[in-house]
């Protein structure tokens, strides 16, 4: 009876240490397939990298604008302002002091304001890309007002890509999602100006602007895409077509460091349903400043704003 008892208890021993190895193999394999975040080799980055974007001043390029929208090209005005900023990893914000754990980050707002008959359209852009060129863009965030509501959406680049998207339209309302990482229309404006070379060409899938997505009600996820850089003489003009969407943008910048843009296209469907026809919107640039802009905000100043085309 004793040997029994024995030969039983070890036996119930044997079990519990098999179940603990299978726990703990499933334990591995669980976090083996969790997303990871792989990085490259950071980009080491030029003297004449830090001496321009490191010297106190964001970079300001006015736009002459015309923009299809509603079937119609509206006339207006677009800028993009670059500037480079440390930005917190966690929160995803832009850093109020330097710290060594900071990201140093290349972002861009670019800015778009035109009218539709009696009522005006104000767009926004933020892209915050690391200046080491070695991941996507930390955070994207995108919104849109005019006189019938305004619009919302936000990326931050976490394990997966997390989305959060307000509409005041039905069927976008409110929205909360995740889509794994490809690359981002919005990042590649910021990737010209650190590394044209480098640019994503051939078939690729892309996830496209924001502003974009919101403009045409495109659910914001990755389409399939066909991207090349074009030689034109003292310029680089890349081309992204969207052959699901009917739609292509080229993005025209000067050779040399620091990579200007000089001007853009961008042709799509424009209205509803049958009526909706081709159009290609276009800026072509105005003027171009370097300035601390954010100590510029008395009434004398309004005169850069003469200067750059925008009064």
């Amino acid at each position: 009876m004793k040997k029994s008892l024995l030969l039983f208890g070890i036996l119930g021993i044997l079990v519990i240490i098999a179940c603990s190895n299978i726990k703990a193999d499933k334990a591995i394999k669980t976090t083996t397939e969790k997303p990871v975040q792989i990085k490259k080799p950071a980009k080491e980055l030029s003297e004449d990298f830090k001496k321009y974007w490191y010297s106190g001043t964001a970079e300001i390029t006015s736009y002459q604008l015309e923009q299809a929208r509603y079937g119609e090209i509206r006339k207006g005005k677009t800028v993009l302002i670059y500037v480079t900023e440390d930005f917190l990893s966690r929160e995803q914000v832009k850093a109020d002091d330097q710290n060594d754990t900071n990201i140093p980050v290349l972002k861009l707002n670019a800015t778009k304001k035109f009218n539709t008959g009696i009522y005006p359209y104000s767009i926004m852009q933020s892209t915050f890309y690391p200046v080491s060129d070695n991941q996507h863009a930390l955070k994207i965030s995108s919104s849109m007002q005019e006189w019938c509501g305004h619009v919302y959406a936000q990326l931050n680049n976490r394990e997966q890509y997390e989305i959060l998207s307000h509409s005041y339209f039905q069927g976008e309302a409110d929205q909360e999602f995740s889509l794994n990482k490809t690359i981002l229309e919005n990042e590649l404006w910021t990737k010209i100006r650190i590394d044209p070379d480098n640019l994503p060409k051939g078939n690729i899938e892309i996830i496209p602007s924001f502003e974009y997505c919101r403009l045409r009600h495109k659910e914001i996820k990755a389409y399939s895409a066909i991207a090349n850089l074009q030689n034109e003489n003292d310029f680089y003009t890349y081309t992204i077509e969207y052959p699901t969407l009917s739609r292509t943008i080229n993005i025209t910048f000067n050779k040399t460091f620091p990579y200007e843009i000089e001007s853009w296209s961008e042709t799509f469907k424009s209205g509803f349903g049958a009526s909706a026809k081709e159009l290609t919107t276009k800026a072509i640039k105005i003027k171009r400043i370097k300035s601390p802009y954010w100590g510029k905000n008395s009434n004398h100043d309004e005169v850069l704003r003469e200067e750059l085309g925008l009064k």
